[in-house]
């Protein structure tokens, strides 16, 4: 493995939000100036514009994309956590969909308020990359993990240790983006991909692997280190 490109730290608007923002922002001005216009008491305008404006800025702040640097090339046996949001999910699983063993399943969970860039969990070669349809029952549900549309991904690490991670659809989110490539070398730092609107990342680690956060723990993607590989 090569040693990780470092970028700029710094906070930008993610591409998959930027036809959303600036046509909802036109869409938005154009009613504002029609309500202006349309009443001689401006109060409708101004109770339009705090609501949609509220609501407007709550998607701005989904659809930041932070650059992050975990801060050192010493990512032996580290998991980071793939997403921002909070722990919902420790426990051992019959994963049998791939590995057919037993297999720790930490879940994260992404409220409509986190940032929804996803970011590779540990260092390696993408092994595969498979998308499923599926239903969109509430993301923090267990059999959101089974049922709903989902897309895994499947990491060989340095040490030949498959990681699976999996991003889950919501409820609300109807789309998810997968950037990670097979065959394609992967690090942390990198965004593995975007979820829109409300679901969760699962990460499915080999039993033996020392869990690093708790139930209800807030993680931040690629900095919370939530796991070390035996």
């Amino acid at each position: 493995m090569g040693k990780r490109i470092k970028k700029l730290k710094k906070i930008r608007i993610h591409r998959e939000g930027t036809d959303t923002l600036i046509y909802s922002a036109m869409a938005l001005i154009a009613i504002g100036i029609i309500l202006w216009r349309s009443f001689d008491s401006h109060v409708p305008f101004y109770v339009f514009a705090v609501i949609f404006g509220s609501v407007w800025c709550v998607v701005l702040n989904f659809f930041r994309c932070p650059i992050r640097l975990f801060g050192t090339d010493d990512t032996d046996n580290l998991v980071v956590a793939p997403a921002d949001g909070r722990v919902v999910v420790i426990e051992e699983v019959e994963e049998n969909k791939y590995f057919h063993e037993k297999r720790i399943m930490v879940s994260i969970f992404m409220s409509l308020f986190n940032v929804h860039a996803n970011w590779f969990p540990v260092d390696g070669k993408v092994k595969m990359v498979k998308h499923q349809d599926g239903a969109f029952h509430k993301a923090w549900l267990p059999k959101a993990s089974e049922e709903n549309e989902m897309t895994d991904i499947i990491i060989t690490t340095p040490d030949g240790v498959d990681v699976l991670c999996r991003q889950v659809a919501g409820a609300m989110a109807r789309r998810i983006k997968t950037y990670a490539k097979e065959g394609e070398d992967c690090y942390i730092d990198e965004h593995l991909g975007f979820i829109k609107f409300g679901s969760r990342v699962d990460v499915f680690l080999p039993l033996g692997t020392e869990v690093l956060v708790s139930m209800k723990q807030s993680t931040t993607g690629n900095q919370t280190v939530i796991a070390k590989l035996k």
